[in-house]
């Protein structure tokens, strides 16, 4: 073992991975990844603003949206400094501290969102199946209820592994995968007992993600079996049209999701790069999209943004 790996290996010091060889080419990546990033909180910004100051958009759909595009935000808050840092040539370096901070907001954010997007399924199935009770259903104070719980579980189903993660030993080289921190990513280091770390976890995809991703789906068949009952074709289109934002949202959160998933199970053959461009899309598209999607398909938001740019010009 040469010195400098004995030294990565023995400090707390990790080694973040950006494009395995194509270093020369980081200033051409930076700039779409820098559009990117800045795309990612000025239209979420803007989303944030507009249901602030539309007092028509004050409602629980909205609501839930708004949390959606402030967890989105924080998505790209979480992990700018490492992305662009790698890419801008700033520093490939991050402390174990740091990188379990990091791990843990990726991984809380994710779980979060996750919970957002079954809230705003329950959000479309009360307004097309029990209309009559929406408004008794879907109180103020329910909704800060639903978006407390759904902060408490991210914020607190997480916290076993991740502070498990300080007390372990790194024997291996201290280079991660990406260009930001992530859970399975430390384990793959560590020489410690890690068995309780990826049991946890298991269970905690399948408790959080995957069950989340069932009730969407089963929420989806109860209201295509309430809209199929609707008499009028029209009024069928409107109900469903309602929901294709959310949809696209759920699409855009859980596809990356499985990609990820799937590179990481059985892509070890594939090149380093297609797991770093993979990890990077899983955590830009959703923020990226999101406000294009709410901003295209939602009505309300797309007429004021178009009212709030034309007294601009």
């Amino acid at each position: 073992m040469s010195a400098s790996s004995a030294s990565i290996i023995n400090s707390s010091i990790f080694i973040l991975t950006g494009f395995p060889g194509l270093d020369q080419y980081y200033p051409w990546f930076s700039i779409p990844f820098s559009f990117v990033y800045a795309m990612v909180f000025l239209g979420n910004c803007l989303v944030l603003h507009v249901i602030r100051t539309e007092p028509s958009l004050h409602q629980p759909m909205f609501y839930f949206l708004a949390m959606l595009a402030l967890t989105d935000l924080c998505m790209g808050l979480s992990t700018v400094h490492t992305v662009l840092g790698v890419l801008w040539g700033l520093s490939k370096e991050v402390v174990l501290d740091t990188c379990i901070s990091q791990t843990y907001f990726i991984h809380g954010l994710s779980c979060t969102e996750s919970g957002i997007l079954l809230a705003m399924a329950f959000d479309r199935f009360t307004a097309i199946c029990n209309p009559l009770h929406y408004t008794s259903i879907l109180t103020n104070s329910r909704v800060i209820h639903f978006m407390v719980t759904i902060l408490m579980r991210a914020a607190l189903s997480i916290l076993p592994v991740i502070i498990r993660l300080k007390f372990f030993h790194y024997c291996r080289p201290h280079i991660l995968s990406h260009s930001f921190c992530l859970h399975q990513d430390l384990l793959r280091l560590a020489c410690s007992d890690i068995r309780f770390n990826s049991f946890y976890a298991l269970a905690l995809v399948i408790c959080t993600l995957l069950l989340d991703a069932v009730l969407i789906l089963i929420s989806y068949i109860l209201i295509l079996h309430t809209v199929l009952a609707i008499a009028s074709q029209e009024e069928r289109l409107k109900s469903l049209q309602t929901c294709v934002s959310h949809i696209c949202a759920v699409l855009v959160f859980y596809i990356p999701i499985i990609g990820l998933t799937m590179v990481h199970r059985f892509g070890k053959h594939l090149s380093p790069s297609v797991h770093v461009l993979m990890g990077n899309i899983y955590i830009l598209f959703p923020p990226l999209m999101n406000p294009i999607i709410y901003s295209v398909k939602t009505q309300q938001i797309r007429g004021r943004m178009k009212k709030w740019f034309s007294l601009k010009m």
